[in-house]
């Protein structure tokens, strides 16, 4: 097995769920979450949503999960989301929107394992 090292970014994300990165289905991928940044770029507070959408098929969960919902952020301040590990499946989603329109950039650390 291949362990490859990604950064996934987004910039000015905004109020539609926007997905930042998808695991790869071929080859067969799992994907760990080691880090997530995210970062208002906007002169007022605004509140960020992060969720994992899971494809659901031969895993073993099919639920939708908000990481973290209405976390509220500064203007000029970040918050790094993920401090422990997060494991993802084939064609798992992790998403993030804002309640502002352009409000959010977002670093997103993975490891895939093919």
């Amino acid at each position: 097995m291949a362990n490859t090292f990604k950064l996934k970014t987004d910039t000015a994300v905004g109020a539609t769920l926007t997905t930042v990165y998808t695991v790869p289905t071929s080859p067969a991928t799992t994907t760990v979450l080691i880090g997530c940044v995210l970062a208002n770029i906007t002169a007022g507070q605004i509140k960020a949503n992060c969720k994992i959408v899971t494809l659901a098929t031969g895993g073993e969960n099919g639920d939708d999960v908000w990481l973290v919902k209405d976390l509220p952020i500064p203007s000029g301040a970040s918050f790094e989301l993920i401090e422990g590990k997060v494991v993802m499946e084939q064609g798992d989603m992790f998403k993030v929107e804002s309640d502002t329109a352009s409000a959010i950039d977002v670093a997103l650390s993975v490891m895939e394992q093919t």
